[in-house]
């Protein structure tokens, strides 16, 4: 089995024998009790007690300009990062959850506009993923496109959602310097910077490929 493109086993190879919700909101947290299949043998393990956090699927996008040179980073406050040890206020991609049938793209230019200003056409789908599958269901789908920036960044989102957010236009030449100080601290931010790192990178072979 090439388990590049397929995973080992699939869903009949574990079994649910209870699941009970702890807590139902916006984020529901469930007790499962399950069993799965391990590795080379055919029988499972005893069954095992895990905690699930549901939360809805999310989209993000990060928003460049090649001729302007720039792209775009918001900055607010995010109480997983309570605890951190230098500031709960993160900076980030725009992204925001899909609402109820919304599919990801929609999602992203309606999130764009609200925290940026910024009108979207054209959207690049990099990756959809488990930012943390060990313990939560929301699935990512992370996205990059190219679109005319403002000159500076501002402040942004829906007061009567709770959303203080600080819109950052930051110059290409910033860029090795945010992926080595720190200061990124969730995966789609990091993920997308790499991806225009390779970007430009990619951009500059070319050009010395046309003289």
């Amino acid at each position: 089995m090439n388990i590049i493109k397929q995973a080992s086993y699939n869903k009949n190879d574990f079994s649910i024998e209870a699941r009970e919700f702890l807590y139902r909101g916006f984020i529901q947290v469930e007790k499962v009790s399950l069993r799965h299949r391990l590795f080379h043998q055919a029988a499972q393990t005893p069954v095992l007690q895990r905690e699930l956090i549901h939360r809805p699927e999310a989209a993000g996008v990060l928003i460049y300009n090649d001729q302007q040179q720039k792209f775009a980073l918001i900055e607010q406050f995010r109480i997983g990062g309570l605890d951190d040890a230098d500031s709960p206020w993160q900076l980030e991609i725009i992204a925001g959850v899909l609402d109820g049938d919304e599919a990801p793209e929609q999602c992203i230019r309606r999130e764009a506009l609200e925290e940026s200003g910024c009108s979207i056409e054209h959207l690049q789908h990099i990756f959809s993923f488990y930012p943390s599958a060990g313990a939560c269901s929301e699935l990512f789908h992370l996205y990059v496109a190219e679109s005319m920036l403002p000159e500076k960044g501002g402040i942004f989102g829906m007061p009567d959602e709770g959303e203080n957010i600080q819109l950052h236009i930051l110059d290409y030449t910033d860029l090795a310097e945010l992926l080595s100080n720190g200061r990124l601290k969730n995966a789609p931010v990091i993920m997308a910077l790499q991806w225009l790192q390779m970007h430009i990178h990619t951009a500059q072979i070319y050009l010395r490929g046309q003289t």
